[in-house]
């Protein structure tokens, strides 16, 4: 098989190449018009003259003297044709290769502004469609590139932040036994094993929420009565409720469809949910609520706690997100369990929602696909 093309153009860059291409266009263009007008143009003016004489007109003795001015004449026209015509086409083939390479050019700067670390840069509006579309998707990368990389920073910022508190209790702990400071005791050990197992709750919820978001996460969908699961829950946290503390309740039909779902996932999400009512939840109630729509079952945790202000609902389901932060870090919560609920519901094909009023409760609700 035959390569096509010049190997010596792969040598040369793309304005060059663009701005040969044209040139050799229009080179074959004009040969083609000298030539032909070459051949037929003088063919063409003879039969003319033999019309004219055959309608009368004499032309014997200056027939010839005519045929020569109307090949001089044409000569020089097409000279001034040709050269008019390669200077217009010329420099309209090096705007138009210009036009075409100042996109590509500043991608390639761009482009290297990413690989030195600057995210912040974005190409600019072509009037060329295609070189338009190309930087519309280099943007729309650019922002996802942006965006991981924004969250990376904040991720590796606040695992430092949630892993300093406990690693510092604990080499306290750890420096004042080895220094006589204090006696070994068994509530020293118990604080410790607090500690550590905080660090390990941490360190679980890091590794569920990174195979969340990277859709690794095992799924197993089935068709499920989620009514007896609701029952256990309600049964479960009851008995951890203190006397002056909240009603836990349950409001649900008597029958419900099925549903669509992972059954141990959606016990995490509902443990989740019911963990952070109880949490935040001195008094009052926490009710679980349950209806249907024409395409979905919802569940809603509804509690009469300390609610969420505001400013603070767009950033709930945010990684290390706590409403009251002071609070949270000695109950020992790590801020991951709403991020990882709200993946897991959307991996069942559902939908996540947060109301709240500070100092009104709050109600978090999510739906299940119906089966």
């Amino acid at each position: 098989m035959m390569k096509k093309g010049w190997p010596w153009t792969k040598s040369l860059p793309l304005t060059s190449r663009l701005l040969f291409s044209h040139l050799v266009v229009m080179v074959v263009g004009v040969f083609s018009l000298v030539i032909i007008s070459k051949i037929s143009s003088p063919r063409f003016f003879v039969l003319h003259l033999e019309r004219l004489e055959d309608e009368g007109v004499d032309l014997i003795d200056i027939r010839t003297e005519l045929v020569q001015g109307f090949e001089i004449a044409w000569q020089r026209s097409t000279l001034w044709s040709v050269l008019v015509g390669t200077t217009a086409a010329g420099g309209l083939s090096y705007w138009v290769s210009r036009r075409i390479m100042q996109g590509l050019t500043d991608m390639e700067q761009i482009t290297r502004q990413y690989a030195s670390g600057d995210f912040e840069a974005r190409l600019p509006i072509s009037d060329i469609p295609e070189i338009n579309q190309l930087g519309a998707s280099f943007n729309r990368m650019a922002d996802s590139l942006q965006g991981v990389e924004t969250r990376r920073r904040e991720l590796i910022g606040d695992m430092t932040h949630e892993l300093r508190t406990p690693l510092t209790v604990v080499r306290g702990y750890l420096e004042q036994l080895a220094d006589g400071e204090i006696e070994p005791s068994a509530d020293v050990y118990r604080r410790l094993a607090k500690e550590t197992k905080r660090l390990e709750r941490l360190v679980n919820d890091l590794q569920e929420l990174s195979k969340a978001e990277a859709g690794s996460l095992a799924i197993n969908i089935q068709r499920v009565n989620i009514r007896p699961l609701l029952e256990s829950l309600v049964e479960k946290f009851t008995d951890q409720l203190l006397e002056d503390g909240p009603t836990l309740l349950l409001e649900c039909p008597p029958t419900l469809p099925f549903v669509l779902a992972d059954l141990d996932r959606t016990e995490q999400i509902l443990v989740n949910l019911l963990g952070n009512a109880v949490r935040y939840t001195i008094q009052g109630t926490i009710t679980i609520h349950i209806w249907v729509d024409s395409k979905y079952l919802w569940i809603a945790v509804v509690d009469t706690g300390i609610g969420i202000a505001p400013e603070e609902l767009p950033h709930v389901f945010e990684r290390f997100w706590r409403a009251d932060t002071s609070r949270d870090r000695h109950s020992g919560g790590t801020g991951i369990g709403l991020t990882i609920s709200q993946r897991l519901v959307e991996l069942q094909g559902g939908k996540i929602h947060v109301e709240s009023q500070k100092g009104l409760g709050s109600k978090f609700e999510f739906s299940l696909p119906l089966a």
